[in-house]
C-alpha cells in the first residue's frame, strides 16, 4: 500500500480512538510538507476541530501524540497552526526498501481470476500499416502489458479486415493495371504494393468523377466504383477467379503485415477474419429480426432503431444483401466470446468509431449477449501531420515501416558522432541502435494521454534528450554500471535508518509503482506509466549528481544505497517493458 493511504488508514484510527467518530479514508487532507518546514507529510487538521470540539493547535497535539504512540512509521511530528507535519521514520523506509528489494517482479498484483480479450491493429488488407497503427499497436500491447500486471488473464487478438468494398478496390486496380506485379518482382513489401494500387484506383475514380462533372453528370457514379460493387457481389457468391485474387493479394498483404508486427515488437494470440465473422453476423441479425430487434426496409435493408438510446437508426445490411462492419462486429464479438469466455473485451479503436462502438454495444445488449456489459472502447485521438489529416487514399500517410527505419538511422548517427559503442561489434551496435531508436518512437507515442489527438512531427519524435524514451533507457544503462563497479558488497543495511531527502524521495517514488499500475488499468491510459517512469528516472538521476553511491561513509550506508539503485533499475525496466521498450547494453 501507498504510504500516503497508510496514513490516511492510520488518521481514520486516531480520529476513531481519539474522538469515537468515524470518518473515511478522502476525508483526510494528505500533501507533501512544503521544503521549508520539517517533516514528510502534512495532514490539515481544521476538518476535525467540529468533532473535537478543540482548537486546531490542539487537535494537531492530539492526533500527532497518537500517531508516535502507535503507528510505526510515524517517528515524530510537529505543528504549524492547524497543520500537523509528520516525521516518517527511516527505520520504515529501510524495513520497505528490504521488501521490495526481495520482490524479483515487484509491481505486479496477485492474479485476480479475470479473463480479458484485448483487440488493437486490426487493419484493412489495401494498404500497409501507417503512422496511425503505430499508435494504436503500442496502446493496445502496453495496455495488455499492464493488465497482466495487475492480475488479469490478458487474450490479444485483431480482426484482419479483409473483404468489403476497399479491398476489391485494391483489387480491381490490380486487375486493370497491374500487368501481373508481385512483390518478387517489383521488390516492394506486399502490404506497400496492394497499397499501391488502392492509390491509384482513387486517382482513377478522381479521374472519372471530375470526367462526369464536366460533361454535367455530377450525380452519377464513376463507372470504376460500378466495378468494384460488382466484384465484390462476386466475391460474396465465391466467384473462383475474384477469390483467387483475393486470396494471393492478401497473401501478400498478411507477410507484409507480419514483418512489421515483428519489428514493432507485437504480437497476438488469435486472428480473426472479416471474411469469416460477417457470416455469423448475418446468422444474428437473422435470429434478431425473428424477435423483431431489426426491422426490413422496402429495399430490402436491414436496421436497427436506435432513437430512445439516443442513437438514431442504423444500417446493418445493405439492400443487395452485403454486409456492412457493424455486420462483421456483431459476429466476432459473438465468436469471441464463445472462444475465450471473458468478462472484459477491450476494443482500441481512434476517436472517429466512437458513434460506431457506443451502436454495437448497444446492438449486443438488446441481442442478450451475456457479455455485453463487460464491453470498453478505449478511444484514442488520431495521430495527425503538421499540415493535417493523413489520406491513405491520396497516399499522404507516414509509412510504420519508414518510420521504424528513420527513428533507428537517427539513433544510429547520434551514437557515431559521440562514439560511445565503437568499441562493441557490429551486430552489438545494431542492436543497440535499435533499442534506442524504437524507444524513442514507442515512448513518443505512448507517453500522451490515448485521448488526445496528436501531431506527429517527425523531428520531434526522435529527439532523444529530455522526456523521452532513451533518456530512461540511459538511468537504466546507469544503474547497471554503478552496480557492475560495486562488485560485491554486504546486503546487510538493517542499522541504516537515516536515509536523506534524495532516497527518501525515490522511496516514496517506488512505492507508488502498483499503484500507478493500477491507476493506468483502471483509466485505461499507458501514458502514466510512461510519465512515472520519466519522473523516476528524473529522481534517480538527481540522486546519482547529489550523492556519490559508491564513496558513501560507511558499510552500511553504501549497501543501502546499492540496493536502493538495483531496485530503482529494476523498476525502470519493468515500466519499460510495459511499453514494449528494451533497454540496450550500452549507450
Amino acid at each position: 500500500m501507498e504510504i500516503t493511504q497508510l496514513i490516511k488508514a492510520e488518521m481514520v484510527n486516531a480520529v476513531e480512538h481519539l474522538y469515537k467518530h468515524s470518518i473515511k479514508e478522502n476525508d483526510v487532507l494528505l500533501n507533501a510538507t512544503r521544503k521549508e518546514f520539517e517533516g514528510d507529510y502534512t495532514v490539515v487538521v481544521f476538518p476535525f476541530t467540529k468533532i473535537a470540539r478543540k482548537a486546531p493547535p490542539a487537535v494537531a497535539e492530539e492526533l500527532g501524540n497518537y500517531l508516535v504512540d502507535n503507528v510505526e512509521l510515524v517517528e515524530g511530528f510537529n505543528i504549524i497552526k492547524g497543520f500537523l507535519n509528520l516525521s516518517i521514520s527511516g527505520a520504515y523506509w529501510a524495513k520497505f526498501l528490504l521488501q521490495i528489494a526481495a520482490q524479483e517482479d515487484y509491481g505486479s498484483l496477485a492474479a485476480n481470476g479475470e479473463k480479458v480479450v484485448i483487440e488493437y491493429s486490426s487493419p484493412n488488407t489495401n494498404k500497409p500499416l501507417h503512422l496511425g497503427h503505430i499508435r494504436n499497436n503500442l496502446l493496445g500491447w502496453s495496455m495488455s502489458k499492464m493488465l497482466e500486471k495487475a492480475g488479469f488473464d490478458v487474450k490479444r487478438v485483431q480482426i484482419i479486415n479483409d473483404r468489403g468494398i476497399h479491398i476489391c478496390k485494391s483489387m480491381l486496380a490490380w486487375k486493370k493495371f497491374g500487368n501481373g506485379e508481385t512483390p518478387e518482382s517489383s521488390g516492394m513489401k506486399g502490404d506497400h504494393l496492394v497499397g499501391k494500387y488502392y492509390v491509384l484506383y482513387n486517382n482513377e475514380e478522381k479521374k472519372q468523377k471530375e470526367a462526369l462533372k464536366a460533361a454535367g453528370k455530377e450525380n452519377e457514379e464513376a463507372a470504376i466504383l460500378q466495378e468494384a460493387r460488382q466484384m465484390l457481389l462476386k466475391w460474396e457468391e465465391n466467384d473462383p477467379e475474384v477469390r483467387d485474387m483475393w486470396n494471393m493479394m492478401n497473401g501478400w498483404v498478411f507477410s507484409g503485415f507480419n514483418e512489421t508486427y515483428e519489428r514493432l515488437g507485437v504480437s497476438f494470440d488469435k486472428l480473426y477474419y472479416e471474411s469469416n465473422t460477417y457470416l455469423l453476423g448475418k446468422n444474428a441479425i437473422e435470429q434478431g429480426l425473428k424477435k423483431e430487434i431489426f426491422y426490413k426496409k422496402d429495399d430490402g435493408s436491414v436496421w436497427i432503431d436506435l432513437e430512445d438510446a439516443k442513437l438514431d437508426q442504423k444500417l446493418v445490411l445493405r439492400s443487395d444483401g452485403t454486409s456492412v462492419y457493424m455486420t462483421q462486429d456483431i459476429g466476432t464479438a459473438q465468436e469471441r466470446y464463445s472462444d475465450y469466455k471473458m468478462d472484459k473485451s477491450i476494443y482500441v479503436v481512434g476517436d472517429e468509431q466512437d458513434y460506431h462502438f457506443k451502436v454495437l454495444f448497444e446492438i449486443l445488449k438488446r441481442l442478450g449477449e451475456s457479455y455485453a456489459e463487460g464491453l470498453y472502447h478505449l478511444s484514442y485521438g488520431m495521430v495527425e501531420l503538421p499540415e493535417g489529416k493523413m489520406k491513405s487514399r491520396e497516399g499522404t500517410v507516414v509509412d510504420a515501416d519508414d518510420l521504424m527505419t528513420q527513428v533507428v538511422q537517427i539513433a544510429k548517427e547520434e551514437s557515431l558522432e559521440r562514439g560511445d559503442v565503437s568499441d562493441l561489434s557490429e551486430e552489438k551496435q545494431q542492436e543497440i541502435w535499435r533499442r534506442i531508436g524504437m524507444a524513442a518512437l514507442k515512448y513518443h507515442m505512448i507517453r500522451v494521454s490515448p485521448r488526445k489527438t496528436m501531431i506527429f512531427d517527425p523531428k520531434e519524435s526522435v529527439d532523444i534528450q529530455g522526456q523521452s524514451g532513451p533518456f530512461i533507457q540511459y538511468s537504466c544503462v546507469r544503474v547497471n554500471s554503478v552496480l557492475k563497479k560495486a562488485g560485491e558488497w554486504d546486503a546487510d543495511m538493517l542499522q541504516y535508518t537515516t536515509p536523506e531527502e534524495q532516497e527518501k524521495n525515490l522511496l516514496v517514488m517506488l512505492q507508488r509503482y502498483s499503484h500507478v499500475v493500477e491507476e493506468g488499468v483502471k483509466n485505461y491510459d499507458p501514458s502514466l506509466i510512461a510519465n512515472y517512469a520519466y519522473e523516476l528516472s528524473k529522481s534517480f538521476n538527481k540522486f546519482y549528481h547529489d550523492i556519490n553511491i559508491l564513496k558513501s561513509p560507511d558499510g552500511e550506508t553504501k549497501a543501502f544505497r546499492l540496493v536502493l539503485t538495483k531496485v530503482v533499475g529494476r523498476t525502470l525496466e519493468s515500466a519499460l517493458d510495459l511499453l514494449g521498450i528494451q533497454v540496450p547494453e550500452r549507450m
